[in-house]
Parts: structure tokens; sequence; C-alpha cells
């Protein structure tokens, strides 16, 4: 047992290796991100769990009841926004729009078109069936590299 006045040190990798979606309907948002051409891993198990590999971490989707019993917490009706948006950085404003487009054309909501805003950049939001919120942002200030990830300043 650790008394009150000793202090453990520890520290937590600064990394993500997987982000969960809570889903009402697993095959329904799977069909939506392979619509977008994201590839289902064969470690998937359909209308259970789906996981596709993204340059930076794995998306996973998962049924937003069994994902709230797995975190012991109680489940609720999720709003419209649920105060978390996931972004996807591109080279430039042409690929914004893009982007934006295929999310439309696979069946995801167009929430905010593309647009400069206030930090320099430009970027727009689209939600998928799940209304789980997406930003698509280009950003000058940093540099994505040809496998897509962002090269933060030191």
């Amino acid at each position: 047992m650790i008394e009150s006045h000793e202090r453990v040190s520890m520290s937590i990798p600064a990394r993500i290796t997987v982000i969960t979606l809570g889903v009402a309907d697993v095959g329904r948002a799977t069909e939506f991100y392979q619509r977008l051409g994201w590839p289902l891993s064969s470690s998937s198990v359909a209308g259970e769990v789906s996981f596709f590999a993204t340059v930076g971490c794995v998306l996973a989707l998962f049924g937003q009841d069994a994902l709230a019993a797995d975190a012991t917490l109680p489940t609720v009706e999720p709003s419209a926004f649920r105060g978390v948006a996931t972004a996807i950085n591109v080279a430039s404003p042409a690929e914004v729009d893009a982007a934006l487009a295929a999310a439309q054309a696979a069946g995801g909501r167009l929430v905010k078109p593309g647009q400069k805003v206030f930090w320099g950049g430009y970027s727009g939001y689209f939600a998928d069936p799940d209304s789980n919120l997406w930003e698509v942002a280009h950003n000058p200030y940093w540099e994505v590299d040809e496998r897509g990830v962002v090269l933060l300043p030191a």
C-alpha cells in the first residue's frame, strides 16, 4: 500500500493507438467507412466490432451500449454534438473540399463546408451516420509528409 505522502512517478506514453467510436449499428457504420475507402481489417467481427487501419492509429467501431457497458458507465442517448471532433489533415484547401465531398457521397452529413478559418488555415466538418464529428483541415503551418502524418514544429 502506498502511503498518502508517497508519490508514484509514472508517465503515460504520448501516443494514441486506437480511437473507438460508439455507434448505434456496427454494420451500418462499417459500410460508411468502407465507402470512404478505408480498409477493413480481417480482425473485425461482423456486426460486433470493426477495425480500420489509418495513418497514425486504428479506428474501431463498437456498439455504443456495449462500449458504455465495457467502461462501466450508464448508456445515454448521444446528442448531435458529442463534444469531440477527430481530425484528418490534408495538404491543401482543395483536398479539404474533395474529402468533404467524398464523405457526403459516402453518406456522411456535411456539417460545415470548407472555408478559411480564424487560425489561418482552411477546414470543414462532416458527421458520420452516428453524428461522430470529423474535421478535415489544411494547416499551412504544419507539414504533412508523404504518408499523411502531421509533422509538428519542435
